[in-house]
């Protein structure tokens, strides 16, 4: 594109470029055949902090995202997190900026749908989402593109909220329906996937049945988690990096600087599930745990996708 206009990707156009089924195929591919990924750059600001997430591929294209988070923003009618993607090309020539909030809910939601490929039991029929933030419908949106659930339950502190996201999957044409006690919820989950803020944990290891598959993207930093320490030790772990995770995620975190986990208890990352290199889950009975605080590889996959290649 050098000496040209570059093209701006709006949120609806990076929407409507990523159906979750191709995304999920691209990021596959995408961890299969892997990528220069530095860990995240954090900068504080007057206020909020700086993100810039790179990834590369060797010989191939780059990209950077970057994100503000602005956690007074609510109050002055602006967002808390804004982002933008910018794309270039193998010889380091932009090719395009995509609109970044649009192209992280579909990349997370997508990534975990992945991940639920190879752990969530494939008879699975109930869908749990714990959170009603925007992420929230994108997680149910993903999991059903890729498995057909005969009940989506929403479940959230403010109970109006998760009234309002229950109905917005029903429009989409999900059995979605809000759910007013969590324990009672997950008793029914066969998949629980919860995107949430809480620092403290909402998934409890008395409350989760056998076979269960949790996916717990919400708690991406250290002081965030969204399952009890008796559920870590208890489930079988899975990230989707181990050097972002192991950084960032609270839910593994806390426990292993308490020494009640040790960094060696994560059985597999994406790359290993995509590579063959780990089966995924084992038995109907086994819980398992998929931590994910986010990789600029999925960035660039779903950038390459939305703009052809």
């Amino acid at each position: 594109m050098s000496g040209g206009r570059i093209p701006f990707l709006t949120a609806e156009e990076v929407h409507a470029a990523l159906p979750l089924g191709a995304l999920v195929g691209a990021l596959w591919e995408a961890f299969r055949r892997g990528a220069e990924v530095p860990l995240r750059h954090v900068h504080a600001l007057d206020g909020g902090r700086l993100l810039l997430m790179p990834a590369w591929e060797r010989g191939g294209p780059a990209g950077v995202k970057l994100a503000t988070v602005f956690p007074e923003n609510g109050a002055r009618g602006l967002p808390t997190v804004s982002a933008l993607y910018v794309l270039l090309d193998e010889r380091g020539q932009p090719r395009a900026v995509l609109d970044g909030e649009a192209l992280t809910l579909r990349r997370t939601g997508a990534a975990s749908a992945l991940a639920a490929g190879y752990l969530a039991r494939p008879e699975s029929k109930v869908l749990l989402v714990v959170g009603t933030g925007r992420l929230a419908p994108w997680m149910a949106r993903a999991h059903a593109a890729v498995c057909s659930f005969e009940k989506v339950l929403v479940w959230g502190r403010a109970w109006e909220k998760a009234v309002l996201t229950a109905a917005e999957l029903a429009r989409d044409g999900l059995p979605a329906r809000a759910a007013p006690d969590l324990a009672e919820a997950l008793s029914e989950a066969d998949v629980v996937t919860a995107a949430t803020t809480s620092r403290e944990p909402l998934l409890l290891a008395s409350q989760v049945r056998p076979g269960t598959h949790l996916d717990l993207v919400g708690g991406f930093t250290p002081e965030m988690r969204e399952a009890d320490d008796a559920l870590v030790a208890r489930a079988s772990l899975f990230v989707d990096t181990r050097e972002g995770a192991l950084a960032e995620a609270g839910d593994l975190v806390q426990p292993i600087s308490r020494g009640l986990l040790q960094p060696a208890a994560v059985r597999a990352d994406l790359a290993d599930l995509c590579a063959e290199r780990h089966p995924g889950r084992r038995s109907l009975g086994e819980i398992t745990l998929f931590k994910s605080v986010g990789t600029g590889l999925e960035d660039l996959a779903a950038a390459r996708l939305a703009v052809g290649g």
